[in-house]
């Protein structure tokens, strides 16, 4: 694929998720993010699947760094799902 319509790819879908998101009410924000942490799951397998497949240092770096970020941004995601469902459980005592 040509880089330049590589860029202008990744520009359009930037730009049409900002578009989106901003559309988006701040109270549901949390609600789905804990949806989709099934699909930074996602990203981490094909990552992986990338870094199997890597040849050069380079592209084993590159695929390191997306599974360790693809990883930390699901895990995060749980993170926040268990602090949000923890504020509507009934105190006890």
């Amino acid at each position: 694929m040509d880089g330049l319509l590589a860029l202008y790819i990744f520009m359009l879908a930037a730009f049409t998720g900002y578009e989106i998101i901003a559309k988006v009410p701040v109270i549901l924000h949390t609600p789905l993010m804990s949806g989709s942490n099934f699909i930074h799951g996602v990203v981490v397998v094909g990552a992986m699947l990338m870094l199997g497949q890597a040849d050069t240092p380079v592209q084993q770096a590159i695929g390191f760094f997306a599974v360790a970020l693809g990883a930390a941004n699901a895990a995060g995601g749980y993170v926040v799902t268990e602090r949000m469902l923890a504020m509507f459980k009934k105190k006890e005592g």
